[in-house]
């Protein structure tokens, strides 16, 4: 038992942390301050958490988030009073959205120090509006027996929403009066004699949490004309996840058309049905109609592929949502039922297998020609096209390597050019609210005390986080960035407005013109520009053990973009 007895705030601080550490913590984040003072403390001193201090706030809550993400357990985020949590607002937003457990301590003003011009003091109630699980505001440290145990049982309600029902973030704020550093108090010290030994007994890593297991199938199991979509997805778990979507695919005969994201293409040999080349066949206007489902089971959330959402709104097929979550999952607002379960656990109520239908054949027929077509099409390509990248990832990396994938043109070049192998690549993301913040942080976190990883980045992104290269003596483990940069945002030359310059080029493509080279050597970190594709793939494998490097690849944006709107189309067109 680590309890800190020195005064009344060493006491309140630790009884929480080790409330925390009982409960199955294992990492903390701390951003600098004097009021959160008692909290660093206690968790620094703490010889079973890993407390680890990050100077930027906004790039400390993506690093929390990339940690979270990859452990799927919760994470706690510590920040002092003032305008240091408003930073952590997008990274709560990006938990919220995608599920992912934070337990945020902000230090606070006691209440007569609030509304009276002190210093770095705001209102700080409910500073994160609806995204959180749950909100309290803790009472101001109290020595009393009674009042440690709510303090307690609080910490153990708040760790218990960060994971039920639905992963996402809990925000506690906790006021603290001065002293705030651990200046001996008597009266304090001399509890720790009467301290109840057993006070932290009954506290339980793991809380057994209710199941939801569907009692009938609303399915057609025979449906000639039936697919599986198969969304972004980060499973704790990703062999029995893959396990159980081959298991429904087989069950029902049923295709899988795997987003880029989803671990599926990287477990290919596991479902005989899978189907990675869906956005350009559906490019193809007489296939797509005749590709037409009258039935969609969904696991998990719809996938990025515009050509697909579009596809599924003109032919409007019933559809089965199964996701743990109570949450709506379809933009498109379709004929949509959703079963609140897991994937894992539906499919046990699943026995035989059926044979393939002739609509499924036919998915599977076209698959391996466009396949062919555009791996064919792409080992041919000498010149650094972007989407090039993100194909020799998937063929080069290391096994099982975390791969980090940045929002807006990096997530779609992978789900055009992915290919499907045995490589169990662990995909990641923020696609909770698609934004670009924080990704460097993120992938940071997710490197962090794991096996090399790797990030998958543009330069907008990258310049959206420098921060995080703070980090960079924070990092136990290894990050190699390989930085597609264009000079701008890529994703706008997909768009209708980059017909319009100006204003496009400015304000939407917003070039920066930024020597990544110098960047990197202001933070003392490695950069590599990438000359030649076989540069590149002899530096995806093996990846180094430790520190952070980025990898170079200077691409035209106009060029890559036309690329894109060319070879999709004509390789959709060319279809037998």
């Amino acid at each position: 038992m680590s309890i800190d007895f020195r005064n009344l705030n060493t006491l309140w601080s630790s009884v929480l942390v080790e409330t925390l550490y009982r409960l199955g913590l294992k990492t903390a984040i701390v951003c600098p301050g004097s009021r959160s003072a008692p909290l660093a403390i206690a968790f620094a001193q703490h010889p079973e958490i890993e407390a680890i201090p990050i100077l930027d706030e906004r790039s400390a809550s993506f690093f929390a988030l990339g940690l979270a993400r990859k452990s799927h357990q919760p994470v706690v985020l510590i920040c002092t009073s003032g305008t240091a949590g408003a930073n952590f607002y997008p990274a709560i937003i990006e938990a919220r959205e995608s599920r992912v457990p934070l337990l945020v301590l902000t230090a606070d003003r006691p209440p007569e120090l609030r509304d009276c011009n002190a210093g770095q003091a705001i209102d700080q109630q409910k500073l994160f509006g609806s995204y959180p699980n749950f909100y309290a505001e803790i009472a101001l440290p109290d020595a009393k027996l009674p009042m440690l145990a709510y303090l307690r049982q609080t910490i153990v309600q708040a760790w218990q929403q960060t994971q039920y029902p639905i992963p996402g973030v809990v925000h506690l704020n906790l006021p603290f009066r001065d002293p705030l550093v651990p200046i001996a108090h008597p009266t304090i010290q001399s509890l720790e004699t009467t301290f109840p030994p057993d006070f932290f007994h009954h506290i339980r890593p793991s809380i057994s949490l209710p199941h939801f297991t569907p009692h009938s199938l609303l399915l057609t199991p025979h449906s000639p004309h039936g697919l599986i979509l198969a969304g972004a997805a980060q499973p704790s778990d990703p062999i029995a996840y893959c396990q159980a979507i081959a298991h429904l695919s087989k069950a029902f005969g049923m295709p899988v058309l795997a987003e880029g994201l989803s671990p599926l293409r990287n477990y290919a040999s596991l479902n005989p049905y899978l189907i990675s080349t869906y956005d350009t066949l559906l490019r193809n206007a007489e296939l797509a109609e005749k590709l037409a489902p009258d039935v969609v089971i969904r696991v998990g959330e719809m996938p990025t592929s515009k050509t697909l959402r579009q596809w599924l709104t003109a032919t409007q097929p019933n559809q089965w949502v199964i996701d743990p979550s109570d949450r709506s999952l379809d933009p498109l607002h379709g004929k949509t039922i959703h079963l609140p379960t897991s994937i894992e656990a539906f499919v046990t109520q699943l026995s035989e297998s059926v044979a393939p239908s002739p609509y499924t054949q036919l998915w599977c027929e076209m698959e391996a020609q466009m396949r062919s077509a555009i791996d064919q099409k792409l080992s041919a390509e000498a010149t650094l096209f972007e989407g090039k990248a993100a194909w020799l990832l998937s063929q080069h990396l290391p096994k099982r390597t975390p791969l980090f994938i940045s929002s807006s043109m990096p997530v779609r070049d992978v789900e055009f050019f992915w290919m499907p192998s045995d490589s169990a690549i662990q995909p990641f993301f923020n696609r909770g609210a698609n934004g670009i913040d924080g990704i460097l942080s993120t992938a940071l976190g997710i490197a962090h005390r794991n096996q090399p990883s790797v990030l998958l980045t543009g330069d907008l992104a990258l310049l959206h986080d420098t921060n995080g290269f703070l980090n960079r003596d924070r990092l136990v483990g290894s990050l190699t960035i390989v930085l597609i940069n264009n000079n701008g945002g890529g994703i706008f030359g997909m768009l209708p407005i980059a017909q319009f310059n100006p204003p496009f080029e400015e304000f939407f493509a917003t070039p920066q013109n930024i020597d990544f080279a110098k960047l990197c050597q202001t933070y003392k970190v490695n950069h590599q520009p990438i000359h030649t594709w076989q540069q590149l793939i002899q530096l995806l494998n093996p990846l180094p053990p430790q520190g952070i490097r980025v990898l170079e690849i200077k691409t035209d944006r106009q060029s890559d973009a036309q690329w894109r709107q060319n070879n999709l189309s004509h390789l959709a067109s060319s279809l037998s």
